[in-house]
């Protein structure tokens, strides 16, 4: 009887705890604005999940702020992620959805960035990506071994995946991929395949891929000869990986470090400092969107790939990057020249 007597009390103790932690943590919400940064121009994917999740992601806080989006696209997202590592408040009230470049930016143009991946608070991704080795169906490259054999005339614009990603297959896997820079991209680089300016392209997210060109998945007009990702997509597990087909172990981690930009390919973040229990709100109230009804027939509305991923895993991608070895990195960085 002593023994449950204790028990019941200790209850009564957590419950009562809890009536007073609520509403106090509670009282810090309510009234407050909050600021979403994004680190892109207004218009474009990231502004458009911004703005999705801003409209839905308060009713999941205690206290139901207003949220405000606030658009700083310089540098590709190194002035969001500048601003709020370093200026913006520390208390809950900021966070930001940065592109997926900064997660390795600190390797590859280390002199303009003021933030350190690893102290960043990582709330969640919106969505992963798939990036596809893509060529329409009448092309001489009808299997994945022809990237081995034959040259392909890829389309890309500068400094982005579709640039990028034949740059360090080349280099890590021995493909030959010919990068004709120039394009604004996949729309444009998409006419050029059709129009027979280019033979393909070296890397197209499999999400933006449906919504961009549905005709050419339901009419088989394009062939898919490889993927590139952490891991196989669900939707195209018959399509060989690019990890398949590494031949060293500093080759494998240096394709890998790249693809974990392609599994946190929409990440929000908060300052570091903010309190842990405000953090640990933040990333509940993402993750609750994945069940909110209003949410998700928005999302079906507006076509808009969301594949929300919790902050604990995305901590996961981000430890890769931190332990990455100086080996790795600097093999990374070489694969990534022209």
């Amino acid at each position: 009887m002593k023994r449950r007597a204790q028990i019941a009390l200790a209850g009564l103790m957590a419950t009562a705890e809890a009536a007073l932690a609520g509403p106090a943590h509670a009282q810090f919400w309510a009234g407050k604005q909050m600021t979403y940064v994004v680190g892109s121009a207004p218009g474009g994917g990231y502004d458009n999940l911004a703005r999705l999740t801003a409209r839905h992601v308060a009713r999941h806080l205690p206290g139901n702020p207003t949220i405000v989006v606030q658009n700083m696209p310089a540098g590709n997202s190194v002035a969001a992620a500048n601003h709020i590592y370093n200026v913006a408040p520390k208390d809950g009230t900021a966070i930001a959805l940065l592109q997926r470049g900064m997660l390795l930016a600190h390797l590859i143009s280390p002199g303009s960035i003021q933030f350190d991946v690893t102290k960043l608070n990582w709330l969640a991704s919106l969505n992963s990506e798939t990036g596809l080795v893509l060529v329409l169906s009448n092309s001489q490259h009808q299997t994945t071994k022809d990237l081995f054999e034959k040259e392909l005339i890829v389309g890309a614009s500068q400094g982005i995946d579709p640039e990028l990603s034949p740059r360090i297959y080349n280099a890590l896997l021995g493909t030959k991929f010919k990068i004709v820079l120039g394009y604004r991209g996949t729309t444009e680089i998409g006419l050029a395949m059709e129009r027979g300016e280019v033979q393909g392209i070296g890397d197209w997210s499999w999400s933006s891929l449906k919504v961009q060109r549905p005709q050419w998945i339901a009419n088989k007009q394009v062939r898919i000869l490889m993927q590139g990702a952490l891991e196989r997509d669900r939707e195209l597990q018959d399509v060989p990986n690019a990890l398949d087909f590494v031949k060293n172990e500093t080759d494998r981690k240096a394709l890998e470090l790249y693809f974990t930009q392609k599994t946190v390919a929409r990440p929000v973040v908060a300052p570091p400092g903010t309190p842990a229990e405000r953090v640990a709100e933040l990333r509940k109230a993402f993750m609750a969107l994945d069940t909110d009804k209003a949410f998700t027939e928005e999302v079906e509305k507006s076509k808009i790939e969301v594949d929300l991923l919790p902050g604990e895993t995305v901590n996961r991608v981000i430890a890769m990057i931190g332990e990455a070895s100086p080996e790795v990195r600097n093999r990374f960085l070489e694969a990534l020249k022209p």
